[in-house]
Formats: structure tokens, C-alpha cells, sequence
């Protein structure tokens, strides 16, 4: 699940506790405090933001409001980008290439198209496309075509590799930004995340909000993990570096793993991806294989990578 397991950032379980005995009333039911406090943060209107019950939910309201009959996206990607652009009735259109080939993802758009869907940093591969890609990208695609940048990894990439994707979408309309409180700040199972558009493209989401409700403990834990930035850049940091002590020691096997920017590692094993995973399971360790190209290997605490490493080598031998 791409867990985050550093422990829960300061004043977070503060204000769970003290929401628990307010969870009864109606309260801010459409998250208006939190959507003005992430405005407020990120320098934009608050009418460009849609705080939502985390990224996945968000990117499902997106698609049911902008799909059309056909949706681009990329291939290996996240795994349920083809069944939230199902359920918003529309097909997807899924571009292989490993890494991402922008040229081809522009190449498949049609007039039918209405919206690509690009994961920056890649989920599961790990790969991190630059700024100055992602311009050119958009350059290339017509005007009728909305671009979501999925974003829910962003904090886990090195400073200044990653695009910026509230840059780009302050530029240009068909740019929307989604990113989630679910992995960075560790509140995966509280769900909550936000969409950055322009006016129009957020305004068609609005509709849907009293039925993908942000919960009342879950805005207070939002608020709360918004004032630890620190923290959590400094945990998000020493994630990045496990995930990178993993890498090394499986390069060191010989194995193909490209450098990531999420907290996940990509081994491209071949015919042997599944068998990887039988025999990490056999160990107590689960990862798992995707799209039946490789096997994501997910950054947990020092001491559960450190078996990755040892069946990793067991496995190798």
C-alpha cells in the first residue's frame, strides 16, 4: 500500500482525540476551513481548491466531470486509473512505455480526448519527469484537452527534479494539480486530499462534495499536519534515503532498479517478477508484482527493509 511508517506528526493524534467528541454535529461539512488554510498556503484563490476524501476520490470527481468518451494516461501507471476512468463511463487509452514516452502519450490523443492523466512521480516505476518535459508536453497537446498531474508522491523526490505542477497549472487552464495528505503526512487511513484548477475546471467538481465528503477528524488531522511541515519534510527525507539504501544494496546483486522518486522501489525481474514475490512472502514480506512488468517494493521501517535486502540476496543466490 505505499505506507508511510514514520509515526504520526505533531499534533495529529492531538486532534483526532479532540475531534472524537465533536464527530456527532454537522460541522464544516464541505471542508471550507481546510480549502481556505490550503488556498491560503499554496498562494492561490480558494476558489481553485477542492479539498477531497483523498487523491483517488478526487481523481474519480475529475473524471466525472471532464472525462468525454476517452482518457489518455500512461502504462505501467497507477493500477486503477483504468477502472476510475471506467467508472466515469469513458475508455482509457493506455500508452505503454517504460520510461514515459510524452511524444507517444501526445500522439494518442484524438479529438475525442479529453483528458491525460500523468502520475509525477510515476506510480509504481518511480520515475520523475522535469519541469521543463511536462511544459514541452503540454505544448504539444490541443486546446480542448484537460492534463491531471497526480502528484501523491511529490514529497519523496529530490528538491527540484520533480515539475511544478501548481507552477504550470498557474499558467495555463488545462493544467489541474491533484495531491494527497495520505502518504507525505502519513494519513492514509483518515483519506484526504485537494485539486488545484482554474475556476471553471474545480467549479464542476463542487457538485459532488456533499457525496466525497472530507470527514470532520479527518480535516482536523489535515490542519494539524499542515502546521508539522518540517517534520514532515525531514521523515519524507529520511524515507527518500532508506528507499535509497535499498537501491544500492540491490544494485549491488546486479538487479535492474531505476532511480525512484516515491517511497517505492521498481524491480524489473522479468520471468522471475512473480516468483520474487512468492519468496518474499515465504520471508514475511509483502510486495507486490504490477501490470505484469515488475515488482514494487515499498520503503517500510529500517528493519523490514533490511529483510527485503537478506531474501533479496537469499533469492539472487
Amino acid at each position: 500500500m505505499n505506507e508511510n511508517h514514520s509515526p504520526p506528526l505533531p499534533g495529529v493524534r492531538r486532534a483526532i482525540e479532540d475531534g472524537a467528541d465533536r464527530v456527532h454535529l454537522t460541522q464544516d461539512a464541505l471542508a471550507g476551513g481546510l480549502t481556505a488554510e490550503l488556498a491560503r498556503r499554496l498562494g492561490v484563490a480558494a476558489e481553485r481548491v477542492v479539498a477531497g476524501a483523498g487523491s483517488g476520490a478526487l481523481i474519480q470527481q475529475f473524471l466525472n466531470a471532464h472525462a468525454g468518451s476517452r482518457v489518455v494516461h500512461g502504462w505501467p501507471s497507477f493500477e486503477l486509473y483504468p477502472l476510475l476512468i471506467g467508472n466515469a463511463g469513458s475508455t482509457p487509452i493506455a500508452v505503454p512505455a517504460e520510461p514515459q514516452d510524452l511524444r507517444a502519450l501526445a500522439a494518442a490523443v484524438t479529438p475525442e480526448t479529453r483528458v491525460v492523466l500523468l502520475c509525477n512521480p510515476n506510480n509504481p516505476t518511480g520515475e520523475v519527469l522535469g519541469h521543463a518535459e511536462v511544459a514541452e508536453f503540454l505544448d504539444l497537446l490541443p486546446p480542448h484537452v484537460l492534463v491531471l498531474i497526480d502528484e501523491a508522491y511529490r514529497e519523496f523526490a529530490t528538491p527540484g527534479e520533480l515539475a511544478d505542477g501548481l507552477a504550470l497549472a498557474a499558467g495555463d487552464d488545462r493544467v489541474a494539480v491533484v495531491r494527497t495528505f495520505s502518504k507525505s503526512h502519513g494519513l492514509l487511513g483518515l483519506r484526504v486530499g485537494y485539486l488545484v484548477a482554474s475556476e471553471p475546471v474545480a467549479a464542476a467538481l463542487r457538485p459532488t462534495l456533499p457525496f466525497f465528503r472530507v470527514g470532520t477528524l479527518a480535516q482536523a488531522a489535515a490542519l494539524a499536519a499542515l502546521d508539522a511541515e518540517s517534520q514532515m519534510r525531514s521523515q519524507c527525507a529520511e524515507v527518500a534515503a532508506e528507499r535509497d539504501r535499498v537501491r544500492a544494496g540491490l544494485l549491488d546483486l546486479g538487479w535492474d532498479v531505476p532511480p525512484s522518486g516515491g517511497n517505492f522501489l521498481w524491480l524489473r525481474l522479468g520471468s522471475q517478477n512473480q516468483s520474487f514475490v512468492d519468496h518474499l512472502a515465504a520471508g514475511g514480506v509483502a510486495v507486490r508484482e504490477i501490470a505484469g512488468a515488475g515488482v514494487r517494493v515499498s520503503t517500510g521501517t529500517p528493519e523490514a527493509n533490511d529483510l527485503v535486502l537478506a531474501l533479496a540476496k537469499e533469492f539472487a543466490a
